[in-house]
C-alpha cells in the first residue's frame, strides 16, 4: 500500500506541470504501444496447396521459434490430431528465412511445423546469433505442453506420438545429433550428413562422430542434392552404414541449395511430404512412393534413389 501511495504521488508530482504531464503522457503512450506490440504472422503462398491452408507465425512464450500450421483448427481434434515436424535450418541460422516456402507447403497437408529460429519477415538473410540444437528439443517440449494446455487453441489437437525431426544442412547436423530422443519418431536429413573429414566443418556445427549413427531407432530418409552437393558424400556415407532401421536416400541434382525456396518449396517437397504421410498418418498411397522395385519417387524425372531392405518390409 505504501508503495502504491508513494507511486501515485510522483505521478501526480509529475503532472502538475502541463509540459511534464505532455510528457509523461507520451512516455506512456510508448510504454503501452511497446507492451501491445502484436506477434507477426503471414499467409505464405495462399497457405500452400495442401488440403488445409496454412500461416506462419510467431507464438507468445516460444521465443526464437516460427510456427506453420492450418489456419483453421477445427478439422484437428483427439481423433484427428495434427503430427510435429521440428525443423533446423542451414547454416546454423537462427531464422528459417530459406526455408520457409517448403514448410509452410508441409503445414499445409496437414502438420504442425516448429522451425528454429526468428521470424522471416521476408526473403532478406538472417545475421543474427547461431541457432543450437537445443532449440529442435525446445520445439517439441512446447508442443508436448501445447496439447496439454486447456487454455492453448492447439489443446488436444496435436499427435505428440507422431514427432519428426528434420533439417537442412547445419540443421541436419542438429538433428542427427538429437537423434536419440525417443519421442521422435522418424528423421528427414535434408542436404547433409556426419562429416567424414570434420575439416570441412563451419563454425558452430555441431560435430558428432559416425558411432552416433547408432543411436537412430526409427526410420529416416535422406534428400540430398546430388553428386554438386557439398554433402552429398557426407549424407550417402551416413546412408551405407544404416541397416538397423529403414533407411531411404533420394538425390535431385540441384546442388546444396535444394529447391525449398521455389514456389511451395520445389520438388524436394515430394519425397518430403509422402515421407511424412507415410511415417506418421500410415499413408499407403504415400507408401509407395518408397516401396517396391518401381517405387514412385524413383519414376520422378531427376531423382535417383538407394533403400535398405528395411524399407520394403
Amino acid at each position: 500500500m505504501l508503495v502504491a501511495n508513494a507511486h501515485r504521488m510522483a505521478i501526480n508530482k509529475q503532472t502538475q506541470n502541463p509540459m511534464k504531464k505532455l510528457f509523461f503522457a507520451l512516455a506512456l503512450a510508448v510504454a503501452g504501444s511497446m507492451n501491445a506490440q502484436s506477434l507477426q504472422s503471414r499467409i505464405v503462398e495462399d497457405g500452400g496447396t495442401g488440403q488445409y491452408k496454412s500461416i506462419m507465425k510467431e507464438v507468445e512464450g516460444l521465443e526464437a521459434h516460427t510456427v506453420f500450421c492450418p489456419q483453421d483448427l477445427s478439422a484437428f481434434s483427439k481423433s484427428n490430431p495434427l503430427p510435429v515436424l521440428v525443423w533446423g535450418n542451414g547454416a546454423c541460422t537462427n531464422s528459417p528465412w530459406e526455408h520457409y516456402k517448403f514448410l509452410n507447403e508441409i503445414a499445409s497437408h496437414g502438420y504442425l511445423v516448429i522451425a528454429t529460429g526468428y521470424f522471416p519477415k521476408d526473403d532478406t538473410p538472417y545475421h543474427g546469433d547461431a541457432s543450437t540444437t537445443q532449440q529442435q528439443i525446445e520445439s517439441i517440449d512446447w508442443a508436448v505442453k501445447q496439447n496439454k494446455n486447456k487454455k492453448s487453441p492447439l489443446y488436444k489437437k496435436i499427435d505428440t506420438k507422431n514427432i519428426a525431426a528434420a533439417g537442412m544442412s547445419c540443421g541436419g547436423l542438429q538433428t542427427l545429433f538429437n537423434c536419440a530422443d525417443k519421442r521422435i519418431t522418424t528423421l528427414m536429413i535434408c542436404n547433409s550428413g556426419l562429416f567424414t573429414n570434420p575439416m570441412g566443418a563451419m563454425p558452430n556445427m555441431p560435430m558428432p562422430s559416425k558411432d552416433k549413427l547408432k543411436e537412430i531407432h526409427c526410420p529416416i530418409i535422406y534428400i540430398l542434392g546430388g553428386e554438386t552437393d557439398i554433402a552429398y558424400q557426407n549424407g550417402m556415407d551416413d546412408f551405407h552404414r544404416i541397416s538397423h532401421v529403414p533407411a531411404f536416400v533420394c538425390n535431385y541434382p540441384v546442388g546444396h541449395g535444394g529447391t525449398y525456396s521455389k514456389p511451395h518449396g520445389g520438388e524436394f517437397s515430394i519425397p518430403a511430404i509422402a515421407w511424412l504421410n507415410w511415417q506418421m498418418k500410415n499413408d499407403g498411397e504415400s507408401a509407395k512412393m518408397f516401396q517396391g522395385t518401381n517405387c514412385g519417387i524413383s519414376q520422378r524425372e531427376g531423382w535417383t534413389i538407394e533403400k535398405n531392405e528395411l524399407i520394403d518390409k
